[in-house]
């Protein structure tokens, strides 16, 4: 018998463990001696309040539903890609190679190919972690968090000596030409009337994200190889009866993973900076692990949960800037959401488990 019902699983179970969290950081608050009423005033204000606070806050939630869907795809093959970082750096190294060495017609030419590149590269960095996993029993999250500092050392050698332009201090490579710029939403929203901050960061690879949203739910969950996945992160046993390759699952769940974390990269490299530089990732990767568990691995959670972490990377920056809050008390908040949503989430599930079953004999 059903002990709760998938609405407050997905809905209840998250927003309940939010609120945990929330009424925790207030207490921080008060205690270092600020006001958590006019905190989260100043947050809601600086995320919400205007399109320049709406277009950083959908930039963050972009990279984030990118790396966010590239961890659930992992999850559901019972694979844990703490990797994301490294993936998204190598897809800006392919973002790059696209924009700078090619020339385009139009943007959206350079969009659909860049796009590929970012996908190989960043699929190609979660290839070798994958095939250790499934060959020789090398745990992933040893070999994707390993790979994360071989991507930077490699990242930083080739900005260094390779790709910067002669004459230039700053370790990263040329502006892409015109051509390969990413419009904003600015520049989509005016021509419709709808006036939006031309200062702010968000472009059309928000679009592109929640594309890979609808992708990745058909994926899974209207494909044989998405039920392969799921057959095989619910029983590995079950799976190997069924005929289902473990080595194949293993490897293909990571490429499909590492694909979308490298896919980040067209939103700061190619949309944002307009330049591959270092620390670009700015530790999104991460964040996906926190997004994927808020969101139980399900697109459009994910969606919700990018949104959410977007509020507070925002809100959090403004937070800093006019009060006397420090701006690693988000990173607390963060920690704290993925607390309760993660390591705490059976002391929100299991009191409303017993809720509804005496819900449940009290109508029998």
């Amino acid at each position: 018998m059903e002990r709760m019902p998938a609405w407050a699983d997905a809905v209840l179970v998250p927003l309940i463990s939010i609120i945990l969290a929330a009424l925790i950081s207030a207490l921080v608050i008060l205690a270092i001696g600020e006001d958590p009423w006019e905190a989260v005033k100043l947050m809601v204000n600086g995320a919400l309040g205007s399109t320049y606070g709406w277009g950083y806050t959908l930039y963050y939630t972009t990279n984030f539903i990118f790396t966010g869907l590239a961890v659930a795809v992992a999850f559901h093959a019972r694979l844990f890609n703490i990797g994301g970082e490294g993936q998204a750096m190598l897809g800006g190294l392919g973002v790059a190679i696209v924009c700078l060495y090619f020339p385009w017609p139009h943007w959206t030419i350079a969009l659909l190919f860049a796009t590929l590149s970012a996908g190989l590269f960043g699929a190609l960095w979660a290839f070798l972690p994958a095939y250790l996993q499934a060959k020789r029993g090398s745990h992933i999250v040893i070999t994707t968090i390993m790979f994360n500092f071989i991507a930077s050392a490699l990242l930083n050698y080739l900005l260094v000596n390779v790709m910067r332009p002669q004459g230039v201090m700053d370790p990263a490579t040329a502006k892409f030409p015109e051509a390969a710029s990413l419009p904003t939403l600015h520049e989509m929203l005016t021509p419709l009337g709808i006036a939006f901050s031309k200062s702010a960061p968000a472009n059309v690879t928000l679009f592109v994200a929640l594309v890979a949203c609808v992708v990745v739910w058909a994926l899974i969950w209207r494909t044989r190889l998405g039920y392969e996945i799921r057959a095989f992160g619910h029983s590995e046993s079950a799976a190997k009866y069924a005929g289902i390759s473990p080595v194949k699952i293993t490897v293909v769940a990571m490429l499909i993973s590492g694909g979308l974390a490298g896919l980040m990269a067209l939103n700061t490299t190619m949309g944002e900076a307009e330049r591959l530089i270092l620390n670009a990732t700015e530790g999104a990767g991460f964040i996906g692990i926190a997004v994927a568990l808020m969101g139980r691995s399900h697109p459009v959670g994910v969606a919700m949960a990018a949104l959410l972490f977007g509020f507070l990377y925002q809100g959090g920056a403004e937070l800093a800037l006019w009060t006397n809050i420090p701006r690693e008390l988000i990173v607390v908040i963060q920690a704290l959401v993925i607390l309760f949503t993660g390591a705490l989430d059976n002391m929100v599930r299991m009191p409303l488990e017993k809720l509804f079953m005496a819900f449940k004999r009290g109508q029998a």
